[in-house]
């Protein structure tokens, strides 16, 4: 079955660093645009960055900041979050979305969600 399994979060200090990993099976990763999403406290999922394997391509939802760097392993089949410099607001769960595929030139989208993983930034 599909699978899309969230590691790396936890407690940390604000300022500190995290690198979150998304482990994927059932399907094949390489040929999947990928994003990692978060859902703060109260609040609904947002998109953070996403990954586009055609092109390898890469969208940051807040470029502007240099906080976040999503790469992928597709040897791993794992899909990575790096956050540096965590504030409070980062606090939520972050989770991995498989988006979709380009085959012979068309899109396939697809929904693809694992349950996340929880990161708490406070000092």
């Amino acid at each position: 079955q599909v699978q899309l399994v969230e590691s790396g979060g936890g407690f940390v200090l604000p300022g500190g660093s995290l690198t979150l990993s998304c482990v994927a099976s059932g399907f094949s990763f390489s040929s999947y645009s990928m994003s990692w999403y978060r859902q703060a406290p109260g609040k609904g999922r947002e998109l953070v960055a996403t990954y586009f394997s055609e092109g390898d391509n890469i969208k940051y939802e807040n470029s502007g900041s240099g906080r976040f760097t999503i790469s992928r392993d597709n040897a791993k089949n794992t899909l990575y979050l790096q956050i540096t410099n965590l504030k409070l607001e980062d606090t939520g769960v972050y989770i991995c979305h498989g988006l979709g595929v380009v085959v012979g030139g068309e899109w396939h989208e697809y929904d693809y969600w694992g349950e996340g993983t929880q990161v708490i930034v406070s000092s």
